[in-house]
């Protein structure tokens, strides 16, 4: 890079810097994104890089892959509707074991190796995160109406956040695994996707990203090329409804509108395999994924453009 592109690239970091320091970025980690060392290493690299730059970075990760891979290997087939698991209580043992356990200490260790503090905890701890055993409900699939049980599913009732001030005031980058816990201190399994627009509402995170294996929200799932860059509730709405964002994705767009419009500013899915995804999203205007806003962030970002 010549030495005046240096200085503009630079000049442009500086923007970024002022604008993001000591803000609260969530960044979710989805299964895809770990499974693969060198992916997960990278991810880890980008994180460290803005806690280096004085971004209090919160990230929460699932594992639905590795734990239905290893519910497969001990005999019992995962059920999974509606993009979230059933988990009965051999389920969440599995759970348990993947998700708080092996997927946790291999992220807390990439994080370290790429120089940042990372603590590994649960929605458990410290009682992050209280939650009610969902009840059944009445789903659809299929043009077809049954009751489900999810079993030991929980829907978050509060969230008490004091551990994570306290380890974002000391420097440290809380990693934390999708479990919550009922007020007896029961275990449950809280889908990763609504701990992290969760967490982000209530921390008044100035971003919310989802790093999962899919570019963003996609009009034609068959075509990268009609990657939607940027969307509010008006754009989404005819792509819910007719169901072309469907599954997993759904859950992601609407934790995103919900997060939208409960204080983050602005709420991003990208594809975490991707090379340097993370930091082309957030240090560049174009970015490289699904920017997803509320109604007036709509406005402002319109506003900037145009000027």
């Amino acid at each position: 890079m010549a030495l005046n592109g240096q200085i503009k690239a630079l000049k442009g970091f500086a923007q970024y810097f002022r604008l993001y320091r000591n803000k609260v970025f969530v960044i979710k980690l989805g299964g895809a994104v770990l499974a693969d060392l060198d992916v997960r290493n990278s991810a880890a690299q980008q994180c460290a890089l803005l806690a280096d730059m004085g971004i209090r970075v919160v990230i929460v990760h699932g594992g639905g892959p590795q734990t239905s891979e290893l519910s497969r290997k001990l005999g019992a087939e995962p059920v999974i509707i509606g993009g979230r698991r059933v988990t009965d209580d051999a389920a969440l043992d599995v759970v348990k074991m993947v998700i708080a356990g092996r997927i946790n200490v291999d992220l807390v260790a990439a994080l370290r190796r790429a120089g940042a503090r990372p603590v590994g905890i649960s929605g458990i701890d410290a009682g992050l995160i209280l939650a009610d055993r969902r009840p059944p409900v009445l789903m659809r699939e299929n043009g077809a109406e049954r009751t489900v049980d999810f079993g030991n599913v929980g829907d978050i009732r509060e969230v008490h956040t004091e551990v994570l001030d306290h380890l974002l005031a000391g420097g440290y980058t809380p990693v934390i695994s999708c479990l919550g816990a009922t007020e007896d201190g029961s275990p449950l399994n809280i889908n990763a996707d609504i701990l992290a627009e969760t967490l982000a509402a209530t921390l008044k995170a100035k971003k919310l990203v989802y790093m999962t294996d899919q570019p963003g929200v996609l009009r034609d799932l068959k075509d990268r090329s009609t990657l939607l860059p940027f969307a509010d509730l008006a754009d989404l709405k005819d792509l819910l409804e007719s169901g072309a964002i469907a599954g997993g994705m759904k859950l992601k767009v609407e934790a995103c509108l919900r997060a939208a419009t409960n204080g983050v500013k602005r709420t991003h899915i990208i594809d975490g395999t991707a090379k340097d995804s993370l930091l082309v999203e957030v240090f560049t205007g174009e970015g490289c994924g699904t920017m997803i806003v509320g109604e007036r962030e709509k406005q402002i970002y319109q506003e900037k453009e145009l000027a």
